[in-house]
C-alpha cells in the first residue's frame, strides 16, 4: 500500500498562464502603442519559467512518500528517506491519540528551518531516540498508512538511558 502526498500543485503556473494569455488579448483588442512582439514573448516566458520552476521545486522537495513492504519499506520526503523499521509504532499510535507529542528542537524532514506553508508537522520518534517532524497537510491520513506499512507495528523499540522515554511531557518535550 503507497500513500503519495504531493509537495506542491501545478495549479500556479496554470493559474498565471491564463492571467498573462488574458493581458496579451487585451493588448491586441485594445486601442493604442502595441507592445513589440519580442517583449511580450520574453515576458511570458520568463514569467511562467520561474513559476513552473517554483512549482517543480515544491513538488521535488516537498512530496511525502510512503512506499514498500517488508524491509524495503520506507517513507521519504524529498530526498531524505526514512526505513520504517527505525519508526517507533507506539509513539505514533500515542501521538494519534493525543497523549504524546514533539521533542523541542526536532528537525523537519526533508530540510529546511521551519514547516513550509500549510503544512503541520507530524511527530515521529524514531528507534535510536531523535525526534522528527514529517511535513503533512493530512496527517490522520499519513499516520494511518505509516502504521498500515510499520512492519511489527504491535511493538515499540526499548528505551535506552539517552532515549526519552514515555508520554510527551517528559524531559524536553513540547506537547500535552
Amino acid at each position: 500500500m503507497d500513500h503519495v502526498e504531493p509537495g506542491g500543485s501545478w495549479r500556479p503556473l496554470w493559474l498565471v498562464a491564463g492571467v498573462l494569455g488574458l493581458l496579451v488579448v487585451l493588448d491586441v483588442v485594445l486601442p493604442g502603442p502595441d507592445v513589440p512582439p519580442l517583449v511580450r514573448v520574453l515576458a511570458v516566458v520568463a514569467v511562467l519559467g520561474t513559476v513552473a520552476f517554483g512549482c517543480s521545486a515544491a513538488r521535488r522537495v516537498w512530496t511525502v512518500r510512503v512506499s514498500g513492504a517488508g524491509p524495503d519499506a520506507a517513507l521519504s520526503v524529498g530526498r531524505e528517506r526514512v526505513p520504517l523499521a527505525d519508526v517507533d509504532a507506539a509513539h505514533l499510535r500515542a501521538v494519534r491519540e493525543g497523549t504524546a507529542g514533539v521533542d523541542a528542537g526536532a528537525s523537519v524532514l526533508g530540510g529546511g528551518w521551519s514547516l513550509p506553508r500549510g503544512r503541520t508537522g507530524l511527530p515521529l520518534r524514531l528507534t535510536d531516540g531523535r525526534t522528527v517532524l514529517v511535513p503533512t497537510r493530512d496527517p490522520a491520513a499519513l499516520s494511518a498508512a505509516l502504521l498500515a506499512a510499520l512492519p511489527g507495528s504491535g511493538a515499540s523499540h526499548a528505551s535506552g538511558p539517552d532515549t526519552p522515554g514515555g508520554r510527551s511531557g517528559d524531559r524536553g518535550t513540547l506537547g500535552p
